[in-house]
């Protein structure tokens, strides 16, 4: 499973990406849990965000959704930061 993340906005406007090929990894299954559950509460267009607030579009497996701040759920959260940290 390849799992991008797109972050734009913030007050400086940086864009940041990176991306994770869980293929091969011992903890393959945990990363398709979490990414499954974020992309299922996502919208497929981009939501109104707020003011120098971070707006994310992830991609798992070719499907692309969309989210920003302050309304992420747990499982959006969590996966972009890990897809953020852990990514290239």
């Amino acid at each position: 499973m390849r799992i991008r993340v797109r972050r734009t906005g913030g007050f400086a406007g940086i864009e940041r990406h990176a991306e994770v090929d869980t293929a091969g990894r011992p903890d393959a299954a945990e990363w398709q849990a979490l990414a499954e559950q974020a992309v299922a509460d996502a919208r497929g267009t981009p939501p109104i965000g707020v003011p120098d607030g971070f707006s994310y579009q992830i991609s798992v497996n070719g499907r692309t959704v969309y989210c920003s701040d302050p309304r992420l759920t747990t499982e959006q959260r969590k996966l972009i930061t890990r897809v953020l940290k852990e990514g290239s």
